[in-house]
C-alpha cells in the first residue's frame, strides 16, 4: 500500500515561487529521481511563510531515502527554505474510499 506524505517547509515563498521560473529545469530533474526512487504523485502549495509538498509515494522508506539525500536538502534551501526550522513530516497509509478523486 502506498503513502500519502505531507511536508511543510517554513520558506521564502516569493523565493520558492521565482525558482519555479527560474530554476525549472532543476525541479524536473528532481522530479525525475523521485519517480525512479518510488514517487507516485507530487504537488506543492503554498502559504504565509511556508511551502507544503503533497506526494504519494511507494513506501514511506522510500521517501525517506529520497527527502534525506543532501543534494535535495541543498537544493531545497537554495529555493527559499528556512535552515533553521526542519520540516514538519506526517506520513500515512493512502486509503481508498467510496468518495476518492
Amino acid at each position: 500500500m502506498s503513502v500519502i506524505v505531507a511536508v511543510k517547509i517554513s520558506a521564502d515563498v516569493d523565493a520558492f515561487k521565482r525558482s519555479l521560473t527560474e530554476r525549472a529545469d532543476d525541479y524536473r530533474r528532481i522530479a525525475e529521481m523521485g519517480r525512479q526512487q518510488g514517487a507516485l504523485h507530487h504537488q506543492f502549495g503554498s502559504g504565509d511563510g511556508y511551502v507544503l509538498i503533497i506526494d504519494e509515494w511507494e513506501s514511506a522508506d522510500a521517501f525517506n531515502t529520497f527527502f534525506s539525500d543532501p543534494e535535495l536538502m541543498s537544493f531545497i534551501g537554495s529555493v527559499g527554505a528556512d535552515p533553521n526550522v526542519a520540516p514538519e513530516i506526517t506520513v500515512g497509509e493512502s486509503v481508498d474510499s467510496p468518495d476518492k478523486f
